[in-house]
């Protein structure tokens, strides 16, 4: 990210100063490092007021998944994916606590709840490596997770709406068809270069086995470990209370619903677009309600969350933006996209989302930012083609290179065999399938 913030600040420089210096801009205009100047003055200035605006959008959202979170919803989704993990996972036992983790990961994630994920993904990665007999080496349980927690099947993008709304957006939850199809596209990818690409890798270390039962392993690991007991004790409640899994046919039944929820969207997606925020409000406080959920107590500790993530990415906004805003007030992106713009639009991609696609999985706060500098962009807009692509790309696709090192860090994994290759061929698959969904359902 160092790297590529220099590069785009350093390339407007250049390219603001070589027409400043050949005088090759119009008169009545304001000079070149005069524009470039403003860009950044006001760049700076429009991030901290685009976090300020995104505080009630995303203390709101944040607040409501929690009721769903206290409610249990992760348990419901944990026990329809159940099934499915069994399969994918055949060197896991059904009964091992990585099983559990590794479901309660990835049902966290479909819900948009990225940072209640990554305690429940790094729980799955410790679980799995235990029962890896040579440390250090990634197995292919631990490279398939990753590939799926890379592509990731996203039912509510909460993040990506919550920051459409804030941008102006008509119809801030229009990408979830977009979003659906475009992860439920990368996920079968993922999976399948996972399954395929370990064929090719060096051999797979071999399970170790172990002699306790499952709980009674769990109690002993968690014992011997300092610090770690107190976070993980929610994760293992919530995989003991989600017992065996629903039966096969539930589980089938829900995927053919969540497949025929895209068809649906886009032929009735005028008429129920305007009814799913107010749904989601009225839902989430109605199954709280159901659950008996102190709803009011805990929608203002999920709000408290949001709140403070609003706070915290107002660096990453004012870096990325002013950045960016250097980049298109120097001619330099404008210059990119008379280059490439022909040949990506051709495929859909416009240049002004190229940024987006390729720094998408390098840094989750600059893919942010580039997706806040688009959307808010008066030429192009949150409702636009462009806006809809990139607001995609950003639900669809993940910070491939930060997952790998967080997760494989926990358990000091060295040797990653085919998971890198795995998981970014997820995330080609990402922009290819958020293209071939907004190109059909938005044109």
């Amino acid at each position: 990210m160092n790297a590529i913030f220099f590069a785009i600040v350093a390339v407007a420089f250049l390219f603001a100063a070589f027409h400043q210096l050949t005088g090759d801009f119009a008169a009545d205009h304001m000079m070149p490092i005069g524009q470039l100047s403003q860009a950044i003055v006001d760049s700076a200035g429009g991030a901290v007021e685009l976090a300020i605006g995104l505080i009630g959008v995303m203390t709101l959202f944040l607040g409501l998944m929690k009721i769903a979170e206290e409610g249990g919803l992760l348990r419901v989704l944990s026990r329809l994916i159940r099934p499915l993990m069994v399969r994918l996972f055949p060197d896991v036992p059904p009964d091992h606590p990585a099983m559990g983790a590794m479901i309660l990961n990835m049902s966290a994630n479909a819900l948009g709840l990225g940072n209640a994920a990554t305690p429940f993904g790094i729980r799955a990665m410790q679980e799995l490596d235990r029962l890896n007999s040579e440390k250090g080496t990634a197995t292919n349980a631990m490279a398939l997770f990753l590939a799926i927690n890379t592509s990731s099947v996203t039912l509510l993008p909460t993040g990506v709406i919550a920051l459409r709304a804030a941008a102006g957006s008509a119809d801030p939850a229009g990408i979830l068809p977009t979003t659906l199809f475009a992860t439920i596209g990368s996920t079968i990818v993922g999976i399948t270069a996972a399954k395929l690409y370990q064929r090719f890798s060096s051999p797979n270390p071999p399970v170790q086995k172990s002699t306790l039962p499952p709980h009674a392993q769990d109690a002993a690991n968690t014992a011997g470990e300092a610090g770690v007991g107190d976070k993980d004790a929610g994760a293992r409640k919530l995989y003991e209370e989600s017992g065996t899994g629903y039966p096969p046919w539930v589980s089938i039944t829900a995927v053919i619903i969540l497949v025929l929820l895209i068809p649906l969207m886009i032929i009735y997606g005028d008429i129920v677009a305007p009814w799913i925020i107010p749904s989601l409000v009225v839902g989430f406080l109605f199954f709280g309600m159901v659950k008996k959920v102190r709803i009011y107590e805990v929608f203002v500790e999920g709000a408290k969350e949001g709140f403070q993530v609003a706070i915290r990415i107002i660096p990453y906004l004012v870096a990325i933006l002013v950045a960016v805003g250097m980049f298109r007030a120097s001619g330099a992106l404008g210059a990119m996209v008379g280059i490439f713009g022909s040949w990506t639009s051709m495929i859909g991609l416009p240049a002004e989302a190229l940024p987006m696609a390729l720094l998408r999985p390098l840094s989750g706060s600059g893919a942010y930012g580039i997706l806040a500098s688009i959307i808010n962009d008066p030429l192009i807009g949150p409702d636009s083609y462009t806006g809809y692509l990139v607001s995609t790309l950003q639900g669809s696709t993940e910070t491939t290179f930060y997952v790998l090192a967080v997760y494989f860090g926990a358990v000091s994994i060295r040797r990653v065999r085919h998971t890198l290759a795995a998981a970014l061929t997820a995330d080609a698959a990402g922009i290819l399938f958020a293209v071939l969904a907004c190109t059909m359902f938005l044109r």
